[in-house]
């Protein structure tokens, strides 16, 4: 952190406003902003707003930029301040703390039944894999029920409480994507009451990208979706809702090169939010920016440290092991295998993480990555399922699939069919549990790690006509399937695999096509490129190969793979 940095972070933390508009140092306002526009120019809308109340979404204690947030409601003006404030975290997904800024809300105006509604929707994680339990499905229909109980004075405000009720009412249903569907349909209904209303419009926006079906066209609701938040982005370039959903919906393939503008613009609207730190490495893990993904995620995995979950803040928020898995995968694709080890160990280190999905899915993401991508069979053969045990692991059948799929992948390589094929029936047990509970995507997501598995054990048994059979199979499948937000992309790419496997089946032709199929799904993935080169060198296509193998020089990092690097670089030198 620079002196400027830190000079306005100890004054953040020691401001007390006094109602004549001084410091409790007294530091008049005026100068405080001064202050403000002098060391850190993003604040400037957070330090100015204090006269305008909605303005800015900040509170009078805090210059923690987050963009500009102006949600007109009828709770008192003091209120108001830190409602935008708190409607600005709830857009960068920050909800512990939205949730904390609602109740402050509410204890600076007890009437205001829009706060009620605030703790309601932090308490649901549109796009994100975890589901609210029994207690937080209790906490928000208490939450809306208090609202309602406050008799919102506008049928705006009556539109917006009914919407989270949608959600919470009835909360002893365990059915999470009847909910989501019901908060869809009446956000829709909000919007269209008040179709330029920025704040219904971005809810919509988001509920209308959390309810998007498997089987529909891949881009249909990414793209009614941008179309409205481009719309709110037009009129507050700064709203962090509109920049923020607008990136997840260009998260899905076709769309990840648009508004890279605007991507790149939400590294630096939240400075300090970990999710808005985080969200543009979405978009650069589909262009194979590695260099952006690691700088992005350092900053999102320390800004997370700095946000505790939990009723007390005793908790490491889950927002830190998602950065985490990003930063393993960028490394990993660049070849820097100890950059990769350095942050899987500092995830296992880090004691008290929330106990969540998120939590679960990247524990055992990260240790898969590490071991497949280097091609380590033992190394993945030994790997434990269900650790730490402190997890829920029933609730958590995609996150076990992920680590028995590497141990099953790295048998059938080592040739120890039995446990391999063991692995194979806990993944369809996985699948089956996962189906049941109403998951679809994740079931998907699993069967395409089965099929994988299968097709391996098929060819080290000799049915190679299977086994292909298999992996094309899974290919197919993986390829017309949505990208959970929660991963940076597939535990291996099933068409790297089915080149590799053509690759052992000595038809480098296909194989070649394999790799180059999937590198246009996932660009410069180090295992990747290698494959395709390997491929082009087998087939005489010096052309092809030479492209490929510069492409890896140019992806590689310090301390990669020497012995890859060593085949590039000779094979470059001898053809100079």
């Amino acid at each position: 952190m620079d002196e400027a940095s830190k000079l306005i972070e100890s004054n953040a933390r020691s401001r007390t406003i006094l109602p004549d508009g001084r410091d409790a140092v007294g530091v008049p306002r005026w100068l405080a902003v001064l202050l403000c526009v002098s060391l850190l120019v993003a604040a400037v809308a957070g330090c100015a707003g204090e006269d305008r109340h909605e303005q800015t979404a900040r509170s009078s204690t805090s210059v923690e930029p987050l963009g500009r947030v102006d949600f007109p409601t009828s709770c008192s003006p003091e209120a108001r301040v830190e409602f935008n404030r708190a409607v600005a975290l709830l857009h960068h997904m920050t909800y512990p703390q939205a949730r904390e800024a609602f109740r402050k809300v509410s204890e600076i105006d007890p009437g205001c039944a829009m706060a009620q509604w605030g703790v309601a929707m932090t308490l649901f994680h549109p796009l994100w894999p975890t589901r609210p339990g029994p207690e937080d499905l209790r906490k928000g229909w208490e939450a809306v029920e208090k609202a309602r109980s406050l008799e919102p004075p506008t049928d705006r405000e009556t539109l917006f409480v009914a919407a989270a009720g949608a959600f919470f009412d009835e909360p002893e249903s365990p059915d999470y994507w009847l909910r989501i569907r019901r908060w869809e349909k009446a956000s829709e209904r909000l919007h269209t009451a008040y179709p330029e209303d920025p704040e219904a419009a971005a809810f919509y926006a988001l509920a209308h990208l959390a309810t998007a079906p498997l089987d529909a066209r891949p881009r249909a609701h990414s793209d009614r979706a941008s179309e409205i938040l481009l719309r709110i982005y037009e009129k507050n370039p700064d709203h962090p809702g509109a920049m923020h959903y607008l990136i997840h919906a260009n998260d899905v393939r076709g769309r990840e090169h648009e508004s890279l503008e605007i991507t790149r613009k939400y590294e630096t609207v939240a400075p300090r939010n970990p999710h808005a730190l985080h969200m543009p490495t979405h978009i650069y893990t589909r262009l194979g920016d590695w260099d952006g993904v690691i700088r992005g995620n350092l900053r999102a995995a320390e800004a997370a440290l700095e946000h505790p979950a939990g009723d007390h803040g005793e908790l490491v928020w889950d927002e830190f092991p998602h950065a985490v898995e990003y930063l393993v995968y960028a490394y990993l694709q660049k070849g820097e295998d100890d950059k990769a080890a350095a942050q899987l160990e500092r995830l296992r280190g880090t004691a008290a993480l929330q106990p969540t999905f998120k939590t679960a899915f990247h524990l055992s993401s990260t240790g898969a990555r590490y071991v497949l991508e280097r091609s380590a069979w033992e190394e993945a053969a030994r790997l434990v399922p269900r650790e730490p045990a402190t997890l829920a692991w029933d609730r958590f059948t995609w996150p076990e699939a992920i680590t028995r799929f590497a141990r099953g992948l790295g048998a059938a390589h080592l040739g120890k069919i039995d446990e391999a094929k063991a692995a194979g029936r806990r993944l369809g047990d996985l699948e089956a549990a996962t189906r049941s509970a109403g998951e679809e995507l994740f079931a998907v997501n699993i069967r395409v790690l089965h099929l994988v598995l299968d097709a391996w054990v098929a060819h080290t048994e000799g049915r190679d006509d299977l086994g292909i059979k298999l992996m094309h199979e899974a290919a197919d499948l993986e390829s017309s399937t949505p990208k959970p937000p929660v991963t940076p992309g597939p535990t291996l790419p099933a068409l790297q695999v089915l080149g590799d496997l053509l690759m052992e089946l000595d038809r480098p032709a296909e194989a070649l096509s394999a790799y180059k199929r999937s590198l246009d799904l996932y660009p410069r993935r180090f295992n990747g490129i290698l494959g395709a080169a390997r491929a082009a060198r087998a087939l005489g296509d010096e052309v092809q190969a030479r492209s490929f193998y510069q492409q890896l020089l140019d992806v590689a990092g310090a301390g990669t793979r020497e012995s890859a690097m060593e085949e590039a670089a000779s094979f470059l030198t001898s053809r100079a």
